[in-house]
């Protein structure tokens, strides 16, 4: 079956850099676009950064993320990752690694993030 495990959230300060791992497996990962989603308590969750299955290949960013996050995968190691830099305290929220794989979207478990003093 399809899993995804996240790893590499911490506590960091403002302006600090981290860098979250999905493991990926139980479906042929080189096949099918990548992604990572994240959630705060009080926000609904929202998808952050998407990697097409072919490097190189489509990236795409959301807003909020884009010129301070980058996002790449390893097809030879079924892993995906997500490289964050200058982080602020609205960057605090759990990340999940998801893929959509009809006719539904899967997630792993989640890694948290905190962006504190």
């Amino acid at each position: 079956q399809v899993q995804l495990v996240e790893s590499g959230g911490a506590l960091v300060h403002p302006g600090g850099s981290l860098t979250l791992t999905c493991a990926a497996s139980g479906f042929s990962f080189k096949t099918y676009t990548m992604s990572w989603y994240r959630q705060s308590p009080e926000k609904e969750r929202e998808w952050v950064a998407s990697i097409a299955a072919v490097v190189p290949g489509q990236i795409r960013y959301a807003s909020s993320v884009k010129g301070r996050f980058t996002i790449s995968r390893d097809n030879s190691r079924n892993t995906v990752y997500l490289q964050m830099n200058s982080l602020t305290p609205e960057d605090t929220a759990t990340y999940y690694c998801s893929v959509l794989i009809p006719p539904g979207r899967y997630y792993g478990q989640g890694t948290q993030v905190a962006v504190s003093l």
